[in-house]
């Protein structure tokens, strides 16, 4: 099963995107996934529409019983690049979020552009790396 749509390099793209995902995940009652998936979504998006400034194509495909992957195609050849960036900048952690939290994610390059995929799945828990066991009341 697969979803998709193709979006204008505006603002208003992330947020049709993020339902297209959730609607996508309730749909195949994977409604678990969807914190996660939307999130990564987010951020992809956000990166393709600000940095490649073509229209992109949003794919949302069950890969399995338990997984689903979701592909965002650009027409820029560029492919992501990690920066340094300070302490408190609001910019900079979308691949961070990748490697945490998808199970795995890709970038392929065409002729015409590129494809980053990720995919999640509701066999692991991608924030479980987040968590902490020490916490204590005076440490929130």
């Amino acid at each position: 099963m697969t979803y998709e749509l193709t979006l204008p390099a505006t603002v208003d793209s992330v947020g049709i995107g993020r339902r297209l995902v959730r609607e996508a995940l309730s749909e195949w009652d994977m409604g678990s996934l969807a914190y996660t998936a939307m999130l990564l979504t987010s951020e992809v998006l956000t990166n393709s529409i600000l940095h490649a400034r073509t229209p992109v194509v949003l794919t949302v495909e069950r890969s399995g019983t338990q997984s689903v992957t979701i592909s965002v195609r650009d027409g820029s050849t560029l492919v992501p690049r990690r920066r340094q960036h300070p302490q408190d900048a609001t910019t900079g952690r979308g691949l961070e979020l990748l490697d945490g939290l998808a199970q795995h994610w890709r970038v392929q390059q065409q002729e015409h552009g590129k494809t980053l995929s990720f995919v999640v799945g509701t066999d692991v828990d991608p924030w479980a790396a987040y968590a902490r066991t020490t916490w204590t009341d005076a440490e929130l």
